[in-house]
């Protein structure tokens, strides 16, 4: 039965992990300005292949 709660355990540790990585994201997304980030999707936008937009219609 000792087996269980090292999966639990393990368990318990993976969801905070994920809970950390999360939030770090979350917070370097929160720090662009709204014209960073006008910009940065102006930028993808541009990146993209012409010929990506003739098959939506």
């Amino acid at each position: 039965m000792r087996w269980w709660k090292v999966l639990g355990l393990a368990g318990a540790a993976g969801v905070a992990t994920t809970g950390v990585i999360i939030v770090r994201s979350e917070r370097k997304r929160r720090a662009y300005t709204p014209d960073q980030v006008r910009d940065r999707l102006h930028a993808r936008l541009s990146e993209q292949p012409e010929s990506a937009g003739d098959n939506q219609g």
